[in-house]
């Protein structure tokens, strides 16, 4: 069968006319102004109590709950590139409040405390809120919860009979296109606590900013090289290409770009994933869609779209496509895919045809750190003084937070509610190497595909992988 995004196909003249002046720049890094900026690492062998290697999201909220923990300890942030340069400034600032990437990848892998992480990813939602209203972070903060929407008729049915949490509302066709309206709509479920929307570079902007007023020492355009011990029990020693530095605690950062251990090498995969940004819609066009509650909002094919409202009424569109290289390679050139935005700009003409006169102002891409278990997971080096988080798979502007204090309360060597899950206790699978990791993804990438042309029926590879553990539904 075909999609509804292939049964009502927008013409290509508008797709055109829609992206003729689009600049190949993520939307939120332009629209983050005076950025702050930091020095370089150029002082050798300074010493720290904890260094923390990246700077975005998990590097930035390790380093401010470290000093708020322990005002007197000294932190410093060691960042390659520019603070949120990376995923940080580039994902679409949904917040949401699940550690697991949705509660059914949760209780597939651990049923027993299931319950106890939705919990926890609830308390660390809540936590980034009161951090928001605490230190005044100006980051466009909205919690209005998040909106699946059926768009085939199978995805409606699916919705009509799930079990609903006291936070979510089932819409049928008539209330979610009261919601929202789009002709693609034939159902919805809005959690409406569970998530919020953020401006994600200025997030990361704030919380550098805050970061430093509590003392911390951010570098930035000092790349980290190698991580090492100067001698047996002694401080560690983090090596970038100017300077090396020491500490006593090392927290890793570098999510979708190669670990510097080894042993998590094969661990998490790069995968981009592209958006779009449209100009600010008027009033006039605003009122022919609704959204008056705001909510982000996710279809629910395997090959899915995630969009919202900016503070001055841009839709983000992203998601669908996502796109593995050979070698898990890493190129700004791969962030310039021409026919990937001419589907996105297509399925969103096919989503809102009333937005037909709608131009984009920015398109980009970014990585993705992707695990074999797609959500988070936990490891540590040197006899427990280096920790390290990486794997959520595009979900990780809440969870970001929940790992760093994870890893700081590792550091403290007693067991806490957190230290003694079976999440974080246990590593995923690894991806095999070339050339079997392209040939498992591209397969996996078709399979799902055709799941999305089949009423979500899986094939026989989709089924292995679940049995085994690998598969993910989204």
């Amino acid at each position: 069968m075909q999609t509804v995004f292939e049964r009502n196909t927008p013409a290509a003249t508008l797709i055109d006319r829609s992206l003729a002046a689009a600049a190949l720049q993520p939307f939120w890094l332009d629209d983050t102004p005076g950025h702050r900026g930091y020095p370089s690492l150029t002082k050798p062998d300074a010493s720290y109590d904890l260094v923390v290697v990246g700077g975005g999201y998990t590097g930035l909220w390790s380093a401010l709950l470290a000093t708020q923990r322990d005002p007197g300890i000294r932190v410093a942030v060691v960042e390659g590139q520019t603070v949120g340069w990376a995923a940080s400034g580039r994902n679409g600032g949904f917040v949401e409040a699940s550690l697991t990437h949705g509660v059914e990848n949760g209780r597939s892998r651990w049923p027993d405390q299931i319950e106890v992480l939705e919990r926890l990813g609830m308390e660390n939602l809540d936590g980034i809120e009161k951090t928001v209203d605490a230190l005044g972070l100006d980051c466009d903060f909205e919690r209005n919860g998040s909106i699946a929407v059926a768009v085939e008729p199978y995805q409606a049915a699916e919705l009509a009979g799930a079990a609903l949490r006291p936070d979510q509302v089932y819409l049928d066709r008539r209330a979610i296109r009261a919601e929202v309206h789009s002709p693609t709509y034939l159902g919805g479920v809005w959690s409406k606590d569970a998530a919020a929307l953020v401006h994600p570079a200025k997030l990361a902007s704030e919380l550098a900013r805050a970061a430093a007023e509590f003392g911390v020492d951010i570098y930035e355009n000092s790349k980290v090289l190698g991580l090492g011990r100067n001698r047996r029990g002694g401080a560690l020693s983090v090596r970038t290409e100017r300077v090396t530095v020491h500490a006593d605690r090392v927290i890793l950062a570098t999510n979708g770009f190669p670990s510097l251990l080894k042993r998590y090498r094969y661990h998490t995969v790069p995968v981009y994933d592209y958006a779009l940004m449209t100009e600010p819609l008027t009033d006039a066009q605003l009122a022919e869609i609704g959204w008056s509650n705001r909510q982000g909002i996710s279809d629910m094919s395997n090959q899915f779209h995630y969009y919202r409202l900016s503070k001055d009424n841009r839709i983000l569109w992203g998601g669908y496509d996502a796109i593995y290289h050979f070698g898990g390679r890493i190129r700004p050139q791969y962030e310039d895919r021409d026919a990937t935005y001419r589907r996105l700009a297509g399925h969103f003409f096919t989503t809102f045809p009333q937005l037909e006169d709608v131009r984009f102002t920015h398109r980009w891409g970014g990585v993705i750190d992707t695990s074999t278990r797609f959500c988070a997971f936990f490891g540590s080096a040197y006899g427990g003084r280096v920790g390290y988080a990486a794997g959520f798979t595009g979900l990780g502007v809440a969870a970001t937070r929940f790992a760093a204090e994870v890893m700081l309360d590792r550091f403290c060597g007693k067991p806490t509610v957190r230290t003694e899950l079976d999440m974080v206790k246990s590593i995923p699978a690894p991806f095999p190497p070339e050339p079997l990791a392209s040939a498992g993804i591209q397969a996996t990438r078709w399979s799902l595909d055709r799941a999305d042309h089949r009423e979500g029926r899986r094939n026989v590879l989709l089924k292995a992988l679940d049995s085994v553990g690998l598969g993910f539904d989204s």
